[in-house]
């Protein structure tokens, strides 16, 4: 009979991570995505998975918690809030950066709608929205926050699609960090940090 747990290291209490991360790894590597795949690549039974995930659908969900997480830490870095354009152009560089660098992840979490069955994943995807809310409303802090929140992100996510989909030329990772910038710097007027606390 095999184990829950065959692979060294892995106990009880983190087999929901070593799984999550497991079908990440298979995700990026573009191998058959299954359950069963994800057991075997943990070094767990075929039934193991079951006992956290009843479904492919709710792993996928885990999946894409996690991969919010990643990118909210990409962009926050523990760092204040941006007080500038500039500086909000370059969360945008950074949100292109994590969907060229995660392209599998990437389409799994954006590419479906949000599961609102998962209490989880909404609070991962409701900490992303209050960050790029709470960016807005310090940059710009006479206009919408809700809808500069919206289409800075619209942006940066059609950026990130038009390089993963070979629309953008995303050879040189520096010629798009450059692209993503200019983009966003022109759309965007320019706001410096002391015309924030001098707004007069």
């Amino acid at each position: 009979m095999e184990s829950e747990s065959a692979k060294p290291g892995y106990h009880h209490g983190d087999l929901r991570a070593a799984l999550v991360l497991s079908a990440l790894e298979i995700l990026e590597s573009g191998e058959a995505f299954s359950l069963r795949a994800v057991a075997r690549r943990a070094g767990v039974s075929t039934a193991a998975p079951y006992r956290h995930f009843p479904d492919r659908k709710a792993l996928e969900s885990a999946m894409a918690v996690h991969g919010l997480h990643e990118l909210m830490g990409d962009l926050a870095k523990g760092a204040p809030l941006p007080r500038s354009t500039a500086e909000v152009a370059e969360l945008a560089v950074g949100y292109v950066r994590f969907a060229l660098r995660r392209p599998a992840l990437f389409r799994l979490m954006f590419g479906q709608p949000c599961d609102d069955q998962d209490d989880e994943r909404v609070q991962a995807a409701g900490t992303l929205h209050d960050y790029l809310e709470a960016v807005m409303a310090t940059v710009f802090p006479q206009s919408d926050p809700v809808t500069l929140a919206a289409a800075g992100w619209s942006l940066a996510h059609g950026l990130a699609f038009l390089h993963l989909d070979g629309k953008l030329n995303a050879v040189d990772q520096g010629v798009v960090d450059e692209r993503v910038r200019s983009i966003f710097t022109t759309v965007f007027p320019p706001i410096t940090s002391s015309r924030i606390e001098n707004p007069s």
